[in-house]
């Protein structure tokens, strides 16, 4: 489906030269008394490789047909990820290099939306936060909780955060997928 480059957003799937690629950043210029163009960078699907490309805001961009399917995370095994439609039971699988840094946040069980070309699953979409336990910080020391100072805490996953001094070890806080900052201590 052809649309114009005005219309990009960031997340949206195109084709370029015949390949997949994910609009990663998308800065809209005005230089002087040129036209306006789409200055984006985009991510190839298939080998990963970023780059820049200018669009005028008229030119005509084809955008995938990408199907988005609410799916459970199953498991890790190797290199990929699985995952399985609530509905019909259909599993599928992805490697985990299309996932990226996003993999600290997949927690078994968990429902994420699985972004689908041609019957490949191409991507993932996470909920805004997640829950994650904390499985190793720095201990508390009296006093330090009035400061407005941090530590930093690792999350089950991997994921290194900065939390204020009063979390410990084997509390679960939640955590923003997007920016990967600490949100709040989350409800027992």
């Amino acid at each position: 489906m052809a649309i114009t480059a005005n219309d990009l957003r960031k997340g949206m799937v195109i084709m370029y030269n015949g390949e997949l690629c994910q609009v990663v950043e998308v800065d809209f210029v005005r230089p002087g008394n040129w036209r306006a163009m789409a200055q984006t960078k985009l991510r190839n699907i298939k080998t990963g490789a970023i780059f820049q490309q200018r669009y005028q805001t008229t030119e005509k961009v084809d955008e995938a047909i990408v199907e988005t399917r609410l799916m459970q995370y199953l498991y890790a095994s190797d290199n990929f990820l699985h995952f399985m439609d609530s509905q019909s039971y259909e599993q599928l699988e992805m490697e985990q290099d299309i996932v990226g840094d996003q993999i600290k946040f997949l927690k078994e069980q968990m429902e994420v939306y699985v972004k689908v070309y041609d019957g490949a699953a191409i991507g993932v979409e996470l909920p805004p936060s997640v829950e994650l336990e904390v499985i190793e910080a720095p201990p508390n020391v009296k006093g330090n909780s009035a400061t407005s100072g941090g530590k930093p805490v690792t999350c089950a996953g991997g994921h290194v955060v900065n939390v204020p001094m009063f979390i410990e070890a084997g509390e679960i806080i939640r955590v923003d997928t997007r920016t990967g900052d600490y949100l709040e201590r989350a409800k027992k």
